[in-house]
């Protein structure tokens, strides 16, 4: 009986937090907006405590800037924050990459190939938010694989305070085939042990992801011109 007012209260909070973050990613709730506490209390039938603590974790996300006395508002996504994230990314994550090939073994790979199936699925059905806790678990496993606990925590840190980018990134047209076609080719190195190759092909997936999400920024504020870089990359 002690238990289930905790867990009421953790279902409350997780649909607010679900409820923000889609809103924010559709564009139903843009930069630089007021998220309003009252609002969100009525509509979930809730005191403000549970709000203030969802905001928290959404700003500790990337989502929102809250500011004293005066609420959470919907943070901007800016180039500078994009480029130094998948820069940051793509260094710590393509040395994992080169650590995990040396270790690997044939039933780590053959789950890897497990999840990617997975989300070679969750692509063709367009499930963003699935596809994004599936593709965790795949990098999850070569950053363990790893065998440098500071260095997935570093990773597993990083990725926590961006995730709005990351699935930013992953909802633009077209991204999630490319991530599982990137996660073939990474397959087929780990099962070479080849570490330099795990190593460049995670910091090229790392470069696409940055790209789109920048160019999806650029169209978003109403920039045209060149094919698309996930056209670029469909035609190669």
């Amino acid at each position: 009986m002690k238990n289930k007012p905790i867990e009421r209260h953790q279902t409350l909070r997780e649909k607010i937090l679900e409820t923000i973050r889609e809103a924010i990613l559709k564009g139903t709730l843009k930069p630089g907006e007021k998220v309003a506490e009252p609002d969100l209390a009525e509509r979930f039938g809730i005191s403000r405590t549970p709000i203030r603590e969802a905001f928290r974790q959404l700003e500790s996300e990337g989502y929102l800037t809250v500011i004293p006395r005066k609420g959470a508002v919907v943070a901007a996504l800016s180039e500078q924050d994009v480029q130094e994230f998948y820069a940051i990314k793509s260094i710590l994550e393509g040395y994992a990459a080169e650590l995990a090939a040396s270790r690997l073994e044939e039933k780590d790979i053959a789950k890897l190939e497990q999840i990617n199936e997975r989300l070679k699925k969750l692509e063709k059905e367009g499930d963003v938010k699935t596809f994004f806790r599936v593709h965790n678990e795949f990098h999850e496993l070569f950053l363990k694989a790893s065998g440098n606990r500071k260095l997935y925590d570093l990773v597993q840190q990083l990725g926590m305070k961006f995730n709005r980018l990351r699935m930013a990134s992953l909802s633009v047209d077209g991204r999630m085939a490319i991530s599982v076609a990137e996660h073939e080719k990474l397959i087929r190195a780990f099962r070479k042990h080849d570490g330099i190759e795990a190593e460049n092909l995670v910091k090229k997936t790392a470069a696409i992801g940055g790209e789109v999400l920048l160019e999806s920024l650029t169209m978003a504020e109403g920039g045209k011109g060149k094919k698309s870089i996930l056209q670029q990359r469909i035609d190669v």
